[in-house]
């Protein structure tokens, strides 16, 4: 079976270009994010077509924000495409609507904490708390458990920290901002390796550019397995 611990990113422009990329994977990779930059270039109707057709695992990567209702009705209408994660803004009643539109299916509501492309000058810039961003991220993951959340996005520097709270028992950590040794860092400031987000705590890595973007992406794909079938 392959390793689902590594979810593929696909930061492609439309559909077209996501399925062509999921078959060069092809068996090499069994989980996908759709974010929302390929949402207006068909990202449902490949997330449909990944699921239904090519039995891949989704996570739907919308990070979804608005007042209580709006949310629930949004998660609600989502919900019918049988998808695994989908991911919403940490706010505690952001999450409770959330899983209140999820309510009756099988799809995980992950949390966003703090962005992995934000540092302390980005925060401050939006007038947002003072403090460590570690602290930070560890307050607004618990809150969002406490709401009902069934897992965090948490960069993999404030994994370990996130797994060691008590309301973490159970829950998904998936971390993005990981990139492979020698990989560029493109906007992410908050990273580390493959093996190193496992080891501190996360049920599962995204990784984008480095795979998408390399001259064989199956083969970079099988690079990053081999690196957590490796781990003690």
């Amino acid at each position: 079976m392959t390793d689902d611990r590594l979810i593929v990113a696909l930061d492609v422009p439309n559909a077209h270009a996501g399925l062509e990329l999921a078959k060069k994977l092809g068996d090499a990779v069994s989980f996908y994010k759709i974010g929302l930059g390929m949402l207006t270039g068909g990202g449902l109707a490949l997330a449909n077509e990944l699921k239904q057709e090519h039995n891949k695992r989704i996570f739907l990567d919308m990070k979804l924000f608005d007042i209580g209702a709006t949310v629930e009705a949004a998660v609600r209408g989502l919900a019918q495409f049988d998808l695994d994660f989908l991911t919403v803004h940490g706010d505690p009643y952001v999450v409770r609507a959330a899983k209140d539109g999820a309510a009756g299916s099988s799809m995980k509501i992950l949390a966003v904490t703090i962005l992995t492309s934000l540092d302390r000058a980005d925060l401050d810039a939006a007038l947002i708390q003072q403090g460590d961003i570690a602290d930070l991220v560890v307050t607004r993951a618990g809150r969002a458990l406490d709401a009902g959340a069934d897992g965090i996005i948490a960069s993999p520097q404030e994994a370990a920290l996130v797994r060691a709270l008590p309301e973490a028992t159970g829950k998904l950590i998936v971390t993005p901002g990981v990139r492979p040794a020698g990989a560029a860092l493109g906007d992410q400031k908050r990273v580390a390796t493959p093996s190193q987000a496992i080891a501190d705590g996360a049920d599962h890595i995204v990784i984008g550019r480095p795979i998408w973007q390399a001259t064989d992406p199956a083969a970079a794909a099988r690079a990053v397995l081999a690196e957590l079938a490796n781990l003690p």
